[in-house]
């Protein structure tokens, strides 16, 4: 959400917008691995996962503190939103988290009662998770202007802060799997 927030300030709405659908990419890989060949990751890959994408998160930390004014990401570069956001989700352990727990053991459940009740749910699941991330982005970017100026850096630097606690929060669950394996 945070990093939708991000690309909407610095970019606009259309750059939001790709970060909230990044799962949509993302996600089917996940889910096919998950469904068809490791039933169950080991803790060891979510950790390391988790920390990979705990230096990731402070990678567009710095990126994002670095931005002085609307548009600047920190470089010249284009703003590769949908990349940012589908690197952000693949080194995240969540999405594994979910799928292994919860995602893949309903649809299979579903599945037993109704050929279409797994397909409901998995679309039910992304118009929640995409809609509510582009409508923060859509709201975000409405507002956008009222960013300008003076409060943008302290607004970028406030984003950037909050990425830095999540790569802790990402960093720490990383341990905490490394740990629960060795117990």
């Amino acid at each position: 959400m945070t990093l939708a927030i991000t690309q909407t300030v610095r970019h606009g709405y259309k750059e939001g917008f790709l970060i909230a659908a990044a799962p949509l990419v993302t996600d089917v890989p996940i889910v096919l691995t998950l469904f068809f060949l490791l039933r169950e990751l080991p803790g060891q890959a979510l950790g390391a996962l988790g920390m990979v994408g705990a230096l990731y998160a402070l990678f567009l930390a710095y990126e994002t503190a670095k931005a002085e004014s609307v548009g600047e990401a920190g470089s010249a570069t284009a703003p590769a939103s949908l990349k940012k956001g589908a690197l952000a989700n693949f080194l995240s352990p969540h999405p594994y988290l979910f799928w292994i727990t919860v995602g893949v053991p309903y649809v299979l459940a579903a599945h037993e009662k109704s050929a279409m009740a797994p397909w409901g749910f998995i679309a039910g699941f992304y118009l929640l998770l995409v809609g509510s991330k582009a409508g923060v982005a859509a709201l975000t970017g409405r507002y956008r202007g009222l960013l300008t100026g003076r409060a943008y850096p302290y607004v970028m630097r406030g984003l950037a802060l909050a990425l830095v606690i999540f790569a802790i929060l990402l960093f720490r669950e990383g341990l905490h799997f490394f740990s629960a394996d060795v117990q």
